[in-house]
């Protein structure tokens, strides 16, 4: 809001409105009381406007805040002309001079001033002597309404920032009678026309100008303290502005540099899309010199890079993408977008298990930023393929067989946890094994572990279908776990590969002889109430008692010995039947 308020100010005052400047310079005042520029400012345009009183206050509290600023000293010595306290001023030039011995400012006001007290002193001396006329045109160059008028017309604006027109028309305030040199420059001829009113009206008007030039002694004597201290005011408020203006200019420059990057960033997506990498490359760069604060122009490099196969030079760029963008406070999809782009340069470079660490760790991080689903896959697709290759890398039939027999004489010696242990590290070194999975689960059985017996016996049957251990063991399992008619299944599938195995053959009878003790209603109480709760916990048999027609079979059963006739002649409704008989849920008598 300060700043808002200041650039109104020093607008104004470019236009010669002072009284609006103060106006704006105090509302920024209010804001930032502490600012030392923004008093400065008000004192250049109270001196303008003649309120030397108020010049003066606020030139002191620019020096106050601010003690070594030598502008500061500029504005106290513009003040105290004004006032024709002229020894404060040169006093106020001198000490700005000791902090800043090449200020030009400093110095011309010094001699302003200096000049102003040795008229000063001068016309005291001979005051009886009349004072030789006025110039004709000198009252034109008097007082601080000269550069007024001069700022304000934007004819003669823009010769306020040529060095030799301000120090021609400085030499011509000081002595009028040097307009004769400067009579073929054009540029002083229209500002002495702007003076004169010939061509633009003043903006302080010529009462104003004459009560400036006014005094009670001779008029030439008082105006040249008037000229001099109208000279300081000019460079004053002039170099404020001006500071202002290069700011600005350097915020319209970086807005153009911004502009020209993001159509930079266009000609690189244009580029990439039609695979002309180089080119892409190019113009990326070209954004990224321009525009330093948007880290989407090194994450769009970084993705050239990739594309090209240049992972490491790809891996930099989004390690400078995720620097910057932390040091900019960017968006954090932004720097999971560098990190994850990282990671996947890290894949692609990745030749053994443990190249996949760096790039997990990466895209972890990247997922900390921003749970992006692209990124969570890649994750995914990293971890599984580190796990491949660990099995790969670990592949080894020879030692694979080894464990497994060293896991056989365990199994013998009934030392099944220790047989479990080395049937495991047989799998890892050849999980293809069928055999190993075969024995794993007849460990498992022993030790009554039939979940995961059972798990280890359909991977050998997914393995190799046509052997016929995996069979036997997977039957043992559900036989173990009562499920009879599964078992009995599962022990005639292994018959169709091996017709005359004598363990198929004898797992087929044991489970004939569960199914029908079950038929025959020759389980205990507590056996059927047992079968009946397992059944209850099968999703086939739940679906069955929730069939609508399977009930009305039911009960066509028990009421309706015609209508259960006719379902015998059903071999599904038979099938399901027999699955109930087998649960327990159904007796037949």
């Amino acid at each position: 809001m300060a700043d808002e308020a200041k650039a109104k100010g020093n607008a104004a005052f470019s236009s010669g409105d002072f009284n609006s400047a103060i106006k704006h310079f105090t509302e920024a005042i209010n804001l930032a009381p502490t600012n030392h520029v923004l008093y400065s400012n008000r004192s250049a345009a109270y001196a303008s406007l003649h309120q030397y009183d108020a010049a003066l206050a606020d030139a002191k509290k620019t020096v106050d805040l601010k003690p070594d600023w030598s502008k500061g000293y500029s504005r106290l010595g513009a003040a105290h002309l004004g006032l024709h306290q002229y020894q404060d001023s040169i006093s106020a030039y001198k000490k700005g001079l000791e902090i800043d011995p090449n200020n030009e400012a400093l110095k011309s006001g010094l001699a302003d001033a200096q000049s102003a007290a040795t008229a000063s002193a001068s016309a005291s001396a001979s005051r009886t002597r009349a004072a030789p006329p006025p110039s004709p045109f000198g009252d034109a160059f008097q007082g601080p309404e000269m550069w007024a008028k001069l700022t304000a017309d934007p004819t003669t604006r823009i010769y306020l920032q040529q060095p030799d027109f301000v120090k021609a028309m400085q030499e011509i305030q000081r002595n009028p009678s040097k307009l004769n040199e400067y009579l073929k420059d054009q540029r002083v001829m229209q500002a002495l026309g702007v003076l004169l009113n010939v061509k633009l009206k003043s903006y302080g008007g010529d009462d104003m100008e004459t009560s400036e030039a006014d005094s009670p002694s001779p008029p030439h004597q008082p105006s040249q303290p008037a000229k001099e201290e109208v000279k300081k005011p000019e460079p004053e408020p002039e170099p404020e502005p001006m500071e202002t203006t290069e700011e600005e200019k350097g915020k319209k420059e970086k807005k153009e540099k911004k502009e020209k990057a993001l159509k930079e960033k266009e000609a690189g997506n244009a580029a990439y899309k039609k695979k002309d990498f180089e080119t892409a490359i190019q113009h990326y760069t070209t954004a990224m010199e321009l525009d330093d604060e948007d880290i989407s122009y090194i994450t769009n490099r970084a993705a050239v890079y990739l594309e090209m196969g240049k992972y490491e030079d790809c891996i930099k760029d989004c390690d400078k993408a995720v620097e910057r963008g932390r040091e900019l406070r960017s968006d954090y999809k932004m720097i999971a977008r560098a990190l994850t782009r990282k990671g996947t340069a890290l894949v692609k470079t990745a030749k053994c298990s443990k190249d996949y660490d760096p790039a997990i760790e990466t895209f972890q991080k990247a997922l900390t930023e921003h749970r992006n689903p692209d990124t969570l896959k890649k994750l995914n697709d990293a971890e599984k393929a580190k796990k491949e290759l660990e099995q790969q890398e670990y592949f080894d039939p020879n030692v694979a067989d080894e464990e497994r027999e060293k896991g056989n004489e365990f199994f013998k010696q009934q030392k099944y946890p220790d047989a479990v242990k080395h049937y495991t590290e047989s799998l890892r070194r050849n999980p293809k094994d069928p055999k190993a999975y075969s024995n794993r689960a007849a460990c498992y059985t022993k030790l009554g572990a039939l979940p995961e017996g059972l798990k280890d016996a359909e991977k050998c049957i997914e393995l190799d279908p046509t052997f016929s251990k995996g069979y036997t063991r997977k039957g043992a399992v559900q036989f173990f776990m009562k499920e009879y008619d599964k078992a009995l299944e599962t022990y005639q599938e292994g018959l169709k590969h091996d017709p005359n195995n004598q363990e198929l053959l004898d797992g087929i009878r044991r489970c004939v002889e569960q199914i029908n003790k079950a038929s025959r209603g020759d389980l205990s109480p507590e056996e059927l109430k047992e079968r009946q709760a397992k059944a209850m916990q099968d999703p086939e048999i739940q679906n069955i008692l929730s069939d609508p027609v399977m009930r009305q079979v039911l009960i066509d059963f028990q009421e309706n010995p015609k209508a259960a006739q006719e379902h015998t002649k059903n071999p599904m409704v038979m099938n399901k039947i027999q699955k109930l008989v087998t649960a327990g849920i159904v007796q037949m008598r």
